[in-house]
């Protein structure tokens, strides 16, 4: 899977190191949480379409 390297933070995260932080790259999305960045789930392109369109009619 290709993952571009720059993780970016959710608009959502308030100032501290309590973020969810993720990585877009052509065929997948990675996403972590700041405070464990060596953690990390990786989903296919069409599993995180799907996970977003649940969580926007959620």
């Amino acid at each position: 899977m290709n993952i571009d390297k720059t993780w970016r933070k959710s608009s959502y995260s308030g100032a501290g190191n309590n973020c969810v932080e993720l990585v877009v790259g052509r065929a997948a999305t990675s996403v972590r949480d700041s405070k464990k960045p060596e953690l990390r789930l990786t989903f296919g392109d069409r599993p995180f379409r799907a996970f977003l369109t649940s969580v926007r009619h959620a």
